[in-house]
């Protein structure tokens, strides 16, 4: 099962209950404050995706690993093709 899959299961399931929970097909007859709980859940959710994704990418950036041997190599690339284009004439 793929991620997008994963996801999107997961929202149904989700998505499934609030609105059960929220509309009441079933009769289960909610109390007023756990109805007004409800309503609002899914933008709760969304800001807590928010903050969830803003700290996954802060996380990654902050631990993201150098690579000084792929810098190097680009850096030697860079200067061959300088040489190159200016034995071709190119002015940098």
């Amino acid at each position: 099962m793929t991620k997008l899959a994963e996801w999107l299961l997961g929202l149904a399931l989700l998505g499934g209950g609030w609105a059960t929970l929220t509309f009441d097909p079933l009769g289960l007859r909610l109390p007023l404050a756990g109805r007004q709980l409800l309503w609002p859940l899914p933008a709760y959710l969304l800001v807590a995706f928010g903050c969830y994704s803003l700290a996954t990418v802060g996380y990654r950036l902050a631990t993201f690993n150098d690579c000084r041997g792929a810098s190097e190599e680009l850096q030697t690339q860079i200067k061959e093709a300088r040489r190159d284009l200016a034995s071709r004439g190119f002015r940098f």
